[in-house]
């Protein structure tokens, strides 16, 4: 419960209202930076979250620029997001205050245990990710009344 307490009040001190949109909004752009445009359909199953939601978050990124609509090429009815060049720099920004951040936090350890900790905490993640997509998987898809 501590982590996820931390995780939080983390997330807070890296916002940048700054940008023109939520925080996990902004967090929609690393997958449109590392993978390319997406449906939000495609992104909503990236970040593991609800499409509707996904949808809203993208409204919000649109809006302040960050992100652009663009034809699907298979599909020209459907349409898939974009990063700008805007929302590039948007990544860069959160990037760099979140590495700052994780290098202040373990600022004084020896580098041989900041090394273990990058490793076990990747292997902690890949299981954690592993776990919510086992239990996705499983989860019925809900009826929408």
């Amino acid at each position: 419960m501590r982590f996820f307490r931390l995780g939080g009040r983390a997330k807070s001190m890296l916002n940048k209202p700054d940008l023109g949109a939520e925080f996990s909004a902004l967090m929609l752009l690393f997958p449109l930076r590392f993978v390319g445009p997406m449906r939000v359909t495609d992104l909503a199953e990236a970040k593991q979250a609800d499409p509707s939601t996904v949808s809203r978050q993208a409204a919000q990124l649109v809006k302040a620029g960050l992100v652009r609509r663009e034809a699907d090429p298979g599909d020209g009815r459907a349409s898939r997001l974009a990063i700008t060049d805007a929302g590039l720099d948007a990544c860069r920004q959160l990037h760099d205050a979140r590495e700052a951040f994780l290098r202040e936090a373990v600022d004084g350890w020896p580098a041989e245990r900041v090394e273990a900790f990058v490793e076990l905490f990747t292997e902690f993640n890949t299981a954690v990710e592993a776990r919510l997509r086992s239990d996705s998987a499983a989860t019925p898809p809900r009826e929408i009344a």
